[in-house]
């Protein structure tokens, strides 16, 4: 069965609402501090990057978009939307990478795992050495200096967090996928 990268059904529908719900729990209660201002390893990104590269790149930048937002509403009280964006399109990015696994057929091996993780590396590099830094200082007029700094530690902890975490649990979940053909009639 051929994957459609945009394909956004009742299941990519349900699978949006529980990773933003698990995305924001993750994102405002399980994080590591560095010692950068306002820059924690999140957790959150390796949940989104299993949406992402499970169903899609729709499903996973909305699943880090929404989290995002919302944990920053509660949190916060407002949203800081630079960060907010970023989330949303280095988990889309990554859900590019979609058509090209067949984790749901129960295959997820080694070059599938450098699949995932050069697209979620490209995905973060790109959301937080680019755009993040970007729009604080386009919109928020924040100082250079610290928002590229910002940025590159969230692009190198993020690809970490997606990466391990991510991974993790692609592999995990296509071993519970029944493989094409393993099943015999008796």
């Amino acid at each position: 069965m051929e994957k459609k990268l945009f394909e956004f059904k009742t299941k990519t529908i349900v699978a949006t609402g529980l990773g933003a719900a698990l995305f924001t729990l993750l994102f405002m209660y399980v994080k590591v501090p560095t010692g950068i201002p306002e820059t924690e390893l999140q957790t959150a990104y390796g949940v989104g990057a299993f949406f992402a590269a499970l169903f899609g790149p729709i499903t996973g930048g909305l699943v880090a978009f929404i989290g995002h937002a919302l944990s920053d509403s509660v949190q916060y009280g407002s949203v800081w939307w630079s960060w907010v964006v970023a989330s949303g399109v280095s988990c889309f990015i990554c859900g590019l990478v979609y058509p090209k696994l067949r984790v749901e057929e129960g295959e997820f091996g080694a070059k599938d795992i450098v699949k995932f993780n050069v697209f979620q590396v490209v995905g973060n590099v790109i959301s937080w050495v680019i755009v993040a830094p970007v729009l604080d200082i386009v919109v928020y007029a924040e100082p250079v200096n610290l928002v590229f700094t910002q940025g590159a530690v969230a692009a190198v902890l993020n690809s970490i967090a997606a990466g391990l975490i991510g991974s993790i649990l692609l592999v995990l979940y296509s071993k519970t996928r029944s493989k094409k053909g393993s099943l015999t009639k008796e």
